[in-house]
């Protein structure tokens, strides 16, 4: 079965060290399915590793789920916080997307695996529908206790020099074994089944047919032996109908017992009532009269083996359609694909290739041999090539083995690398923008119904692709305006270690107004600023400049006087904009260090030994809100060996997240720091905010170590 050949895709991974943890946690807080995810080490991205209670095929759409990503998963681990949702209505509130894609009744519990201040991972348990509005205290109690455990684990596996880490696919764990009857017991419950009216069947969790009686084999009119093993919306060709799936979906991931009428062709109506445990499912098949017109199932097609059924492909399709609305550039839009097509329909390459200039381009790839079509990037678009046709013509191709393709571009000097592959047009009002490459090992016939679901992800594909390159191009331009505004390199200041970092947000179309600056005075005294325009748009780029260009302007006044300055000139131009602003006069004779504020994050100052401190300056208000604002300064000693770290709010700021608790942790990575220079400690402040704040805000960071006589 699919989920055996899963968990040994992932043997070797040291995941099987989870198998009893994970087990354990579903006994005891009476879950019926258990997902823990894994987040390697400086990657933003979670994967699930061990999942328990469903199988594999149900999980795929969530086998990766990015840190950023509107899940409830990924929110527990940003924000390091227990998450509990306790209705199918709660979820659509708050989770729209798994909310469409899951419209079952169950509650969710998701929390993050942490030790010390290392993100590691999360848990997420689903319970029956049936479970009260609110997690008791004996199971978040347990929730805690296994994420505390399994991070202790993670911990010392990493120690040890074996971390554990991801497979390519989840282990799936077994279903408990039912206990052995006796004999006697055995031949009394299957007479017990023989006097059932009706026919009786067993699924297990994937929903292959494990028991069939011979009532129930005589009701769906074949032989029990030749559809033991199978998919009944596979081996039968009159259940393919997404409802027949759906309600087993429903049975496996909400535990609750739902029944439907479905027509055996040419009129026999049967009803089938599912029961589902952890597991199984029991299946009771009941004659069922002709239920009225307006609830008549549509016409079902048959599916091959080899193709998902309906309810799989639809399933999928409907959450690349939700995801691909999240996509906010081109590399997002091919790993949505990836993540979506690939599994559903047994893809092992995927390549999307678009065109600039006349030439093919290729824009991204995933999968297993993600070379197929190297030779071909750059090629004109009159090239004899499968992709170049396509993309020229915008009529898709299916090649069911390599020599049908062969045969059809005899001089494109193909690789023999793949079996079967498809070429699909990427078309976006009526024009094709680009060409999908999908490629498989083995041979495979495209069903007429597999093909026009393939030319509609396709279309889906290219709408999200056009949105993705028009966002990638505002996106290049709106960051380039930025980056010229700010410093290109910081001057050289004699006795002092400087560095500088510069993050825009990933998400969303606009840019800020973050700037720093380094201003060397005169030989013993630097001044330093950094600054946060409000919003996130031209705007506040160009108000950032002129802010800036103020606060150089006025450097070597006292830190007061230079943010009085910029604040009148601020309430001058009256932007309708407000910006924070931090000032530090630096002398580097003296030793010590005088800073203003204007409602900026408060600095850190890190000692020579390591300790480190938030300084709390005396309030500003903001500059641009009141022309006669006065700017309180503060003096602090700044010996040899001692450092600065000046930043904006977008390395400590997150929903949901306490502001004062974040300052405090980032203190925390400032002073392990102490053995690193400026560089390293600022790359590492900023691995530290791509995982707190995953691409939420512009993030800004200026460091400043007033080096020790010796250097």
């Amino acid at each position: 079965m699919q989920d055996q050949s899963a968990s040994t895709a992932a043997t070797g991974s040291g995941t099987e060290l989870l198998d009893s943890a994970v087990t354990h946690l579903v006994r005891e807080a009476g879950a019926s399915v258990a997902l823990l995810y894994l987040l390697p080490r400086n990657e933003t991205t979670l994967h699930l590793a061990v999942l328990s209670g469903a199988p594999w095929q149900l999980a795929t759409p969530w086998n990766r789920v990015t840190l950023s990503a509107p899940i409830p998963v990924a929110d527990a681990v940003r924000h390091r916080c227990l998450i509990w949702l306790g209705s199918q209505e709660e979820l659509a509130r708050r989770y729209p997307r798994p909310a469409l894609v899951m419209p079952y009744h169950f509650a969710l519990c998701a929390a993050p695996i942490r030790t010390g201040d290392i993100d590691r991972g999360g848990i997420v348990l689903l319970w029956p529908g049936s479970h009260a509005p609110q997690l008791t205290p004996q199971e978040r109690d347990t929730m805690t206790a296994a994420c505390h455990d399994v991070g202790m684990l993670l911990q010392q596996a990493e120690s040890s020099g074996f971390p554990v880490l991801p497979g390519i696919q989840p282990r799936v764990l077994a279903p408990p074994e039912p206990p052995v009857p006796e004999p006697a017991e055995a031949a009394a419950a299957m007479e017990f089944v023989r006097r059932l009216p009706g026919g009786s069947c067993a699924l297990a969790l994937d929903g292959s047919i494990t028991f069939l009686n011979d009532a129930a084999a005589d009701l769906l009119g074949i032989r029990a032996a030749d559809v033991l093993g199978t998919l009944p919306w596979v081996s039968l060709p009159w259940m393919d109908d997404p409802a027949v799936e759906d309600h087993y979906r429903a049975a496996v991931i909400g535990r609750e017992q739902t029944s439907f009428t479905a027509l055996r062709p040419p009129d026999r109506w049967l009803s089938f009532h599912l029961f589902p445990n952890a597991s199984g499912i029991s299946v009771r098949i009941t004659p069922a009269g002709e239920p009225d017109p307006g609830t008549s199932p549509a016409p079902r097609l048959y599916s091959s083996p080899a193709v998902p059924s309906r309810a799989t492909a639809l399933y999928h399709l409907m959450h690349l359609a939700a995801t691909l609305t999240e996509a906010v550039g081109t590399q997002d839009v091919i790993e949505l694909a990836g993540d979506q097509l690939m599994p559903a329909f047994r893809i092992q390459t995927l390549i999307l290739m678009t065109s600039a200039e006349g030439r093919l381009r290729i824009e991204g790839r995933r999968g297993l041999h993600p070379t197929l079509m190297d030779r071909f990037d750059g090629a004109p678009l009159n090239a004899d090539t499968p992709a170049a046709h396509v993309l020229v013509t915008g009529v898709p191709s299916f090649y069911a083995d390599f020599p049908g393709l062969e045969r059809a571009y005899p001089a494109a000097g193909l690789r023999r690398a793949v079996a079967a592959s498809a070429f699909l047009p990427l078309i976006v009002s009526g024009r094709p923008v680009g060409s999908l490459v999908l490629a498989y090992d083995r041979d495979h016939v495209f069903e007429p119904e597999e093909r026009a679901l393939l030319t509609s992800i396709a279309g889906l594909l290219a709408q999200a692709l056009d949105r993705a390159r028009l966002y990638d191009t505002k996106d290049r331009l709106a960051h380039s305006l930025q980056a010229h505004l700010l410093p290109h390199t910081l001057p050289r200041v004699e006795g002092l270690d400087v560095a500088a970092r510069y993050l825009p947000a990933t998400r969303g179309m606009g840019i800020g107004g973050d700037f720093y600056d380094l201003i060397r005075l005169d030989d013993s005294t630097a001044a330093v600023a950094i600054g946060d325009v409000q919003g996130h748009n031209v705007n506040a780029a160009a108000l950032m400049g002129q802010v800036r260009t103020a606060v150089h302007a006025s450097a070597g006044a006292p830190p007061d006087e230079v943010l009085a300055r910029t604040n009148r000139l601020l309430t001058d131009l009256d932007p309708g904009l407000f910006t924070s602003c931090l000032y530090v006069h630096l002398d580097l004779a003296g030793h010590r260090a005088v800073l203003a504020t204007a409602g900026h994050p408060p600095p850190l100052v890190r000692q020579p030994d390591g300790q480190t401190e938030v300084l709390g300056l005396p309030p500003g208000l903001l500059l641009g809100i009141d022309p006669s604002s006065r700017y309180p300064t503060a003096e602090i000693p700044l010996p040899p060996g001692a450092a600065l770290a000046l930043y904006t709010d977008g390395l400590v700021e997150a929903p949901g997240v306490d502001f004062d608790d974040a300052v405090a942790e980032l203190a925390e990575h400032f002073a392990l720091a102490l053995d690193q220079t400026m560089d390293e400690v600022a790359d590492t402040l900023v691995r530290y905010a791509k995982r707190f704040t995953p691409g939420s805000d512009d993030i800004a960071l200026l460091l400043v170590n007033a080096l020790r006589t010796e250097d």
